[in-house]
C-alpha cells in the first residue's frame, strides 16, 4: 500500500519537484499552502497549476498569508516573483478548497488517524495553528518530516545561523518543535551535502515528459542563479525531505537530539539550536538526518520527472 501523505508547502521550485515526487510514488491526501517562498496568492496558484499539469484531483487548502507574529521577507529573488521562475503560465482552471489549511490538517489527521505522513516543506505557520486547534495532533499523525533548520548554524538567510523556513516564522517553528514529541528533521546542511549535479538534472529535464518540460521552465531561473554563485550542484531541499518521507530506508545516518528554536537573538533569531551533548536535560524531539543514499534519492527524483 502506498504511503499516504499530507503536504504543507509554499511552492516554490523545489516544492514543485517534491510534489511531483509525491504524486509519482504515494497517495496524497491534500496540499495545505502557506506563504513563504512567495506570497499566498502565488503559492496557491502554483499548487493548482502543478496539479493541473499532472491531472491530479488532490485538494488544495489555502492557509496563512503571513507569519504568526512578525513580517518576513520572501525568497522571490531565487524562485522568481511568482515562485515558479516567472514562467508566465496561464492560471489553472480549477479552484482551491474553501477550508483553511489549519482546519484541513486537523480534519485529515482524524480521517486518516494513525496512517498519515505529514511532510512540512514550508514555514510552519499552518501546522502551528493546527496544533493549537488540536493539541492531540501528534498522536494522530504517524510521522512528521520537516524540511527546515541548520543544525550547526550554517544557514541560508541574512541571519547567518538560520534556515529560510524556520527564519520566516520562528514562533510557529517554536510551537511545533515544543509540542511534537518526535519528528524527522531534514535540514539545510544535509541539503548541501546531497545536491544534484547540473549535468544530471539537465539530462533528466530533456526527457520527453510534460513534467520534465514544466520543471525545466520553472527551474531555469533558480538553476542559473545557483550556477552563477559557483555552487557545484543544484540544491533541492524539499525534494530531499520528500525522499526521506517516501523511503525512510534511504537514511544512512541520523542523530536523535533535542532541537529548539531561537526567538530573540539579534543575530540568531530563527536558528535551530541542537543540544548535542544533552546539557539541557530535555527529551530528544528530533531525528536529525545526517546522510542519505544519494543513488536512491536521485532515482526517486528522476522517476518523478519521467526520466527514471
Amino acid at each position: 500500500m502506498p504511503t499516504r501523505l499530507l503536504i504543507d508547502t509554499d511552492p516554490g521550485v523545489d516544492d514543485a519537484l517534491a510534489i511531483l515526487m509525491a504524486h509519482a510514488h504515494a497517495d496524497v491526501a491534500g496540499l495545505t499552502i502557506a506563504a513563504g517562498n512567495v506570497g499566498l496568492v502565488h503559492t496557491v496558484g502554483n499548487a493548482l497549476k502543478l496539479l493541473e499539469l499532472i491531472d491530479a484531483p488532490t485538494p488544495v487548502f489555502p492557509g496563512c498569508a503571513a507569519p504568526l507574529v512578525r513580517a518576513a521577507d520572501d525568497a522571490a529573488f531565487v524562485h522568481g516573483a511568482d515562485g515558479f521562475g516567472d514562467t508566465g503560465y496561464l492560471p489553472a482552471a480549477r479552484r482551491a478548497a474553501d477550508e483553511h489549511a489549519a482546519l484541513a490538517i486537523v480534519r485529515l489527521a482524524r480521517v486518516h488517524e494513525g496512517a498519515l505522513t505529514l511532510v512540512a516543506m514550508a514555514p510552519l505557520t499552518n501546522l502551528a495553528l493546527a496544533l493549537k486547534l488540536d493539541p492531540a495532533l501528534p498522536q494522530r499523525v504517524a510521522r512528521l518530516v520537516i524540511m527546515g533548520g541548520a543544525v550547526t548554524g550554517r544557514g541560508n538567510t541574512g541571519r547567518v545561523a538560520a534556515e529560510f523556513n524556520i527564519a520566516f516564522d520562528p514562533e510557529a517553528a517554536h510551537v511545533v518543535f515544543s509540542a511534537w514529541p518526535r519528528f524527522t528533521l531534514v535540514d539545510w546542511e544535509l541539503t548541501t551535502r546531497h545536491g544534484i549535479a547540473f549535468a544530471t538534472m539537465a539530462r533528466w529535464l530533456a526527457a520527453d515528459d510534460p513534467r520534465a518540460r514544466f520543471f525545466a521552465a520553472l527551474s531555469r531561473k533558480t538553476r542559473a542563479w545557483t550556477e552563477a554563485r559557483g555552487r557545484p550542484r543544484l540544491l533541492v531541499a524539499d525534494a530531499l525531505a520528500m525522499a526521506v518521507a517516501l523511503a525512510p530506508e534511504i537514511v544512512q545516518g541520523a542523530e536523535t537530539r533535542h532541537v529548539a528554536v531561537e526567538l530573540d537573538g539579534a543575530l540568531s533569531r530563527g536558528a535551530t539550536v541542537v543540544d548535542w551533548d544533552g546539557r539541557l536535560g530535555r527529551p530528544a524531539n528530533a531525528e536529525i538526518v545526517t546522510a542519505v543514499d544519494q543513488v536512491r534519492f536521485e532515482a526517486l527524483v528522476a522517476a518523478a520527472l519521467g526520466a527514471g
